[in-house]
């Protein structure tokens, strides 16, 4: 049925990304990627457990992110990852790459690093990682965007 209501758009979304959980960050970055892929703006600003999903690879190259837990259930990230590859769902690594070619703003929290016991250096090197504050993030969101928590 069509209607005569203008479109109601966000103008940005900002994603604090919290949980631990390989599929709630699987889920950030689609969500962040879908926004980008519809010329809204999209910031992603990680933070304690998650950051764990931004840790550079291991000295074999695997991917910290792999070893994630899941929120419900056995198995890891890594296991998840290779499923959803498998059935056609956008892969951890291709969201990432997806999100960061589009224009995803990446951020790291500095107290999450801090509690965590990382350091700047230690995530991953092939994306654009700012280490910033909460106040920083929630500058760059809108107030006429969308803030969600993960």
């Amino acid at each position: 049925m069509p209607s005569d209501s203008p479109r109601r758009t966000i103008d940005k979304l900002s994603v604090v990304v919290f949980s631990g959980h390989f599929d709630k960050v699987h889920y950030a970055l689609s969500l962040a990627a879908a926004a980008a892929a519809t010329d809204t703006p999209a910031t992603l600003f990680f933070t304690m457990g998650a950051l764990r999903a931004l840790q550079a690879p291991d000295a074999d190259g695997a991917p910290a992110w792999r070893g994630l837990p899941l929120s419900e259930g056995a198995g890891d990230g890594g296991t998840r990852d290779d499923d959803f590859g498998a059935r056609g769902v956008a892969t951890f690594e291709e969201l990432l790459a997806a999100a960061a070619e589009m224009g995803v703003r990446f951020m790291a929290c500095e107290m999450g690093l801090r509690a965590e016991g990382l350091a700047a250096g230690d995530l991953r090197h092939d994306l654009a990682i700012e280490t910033v504050g909460a106040v920083t993030f929630l500058n760059d969101a809108s107030k006429h965007g969308t803030v969600l928590f993960v």
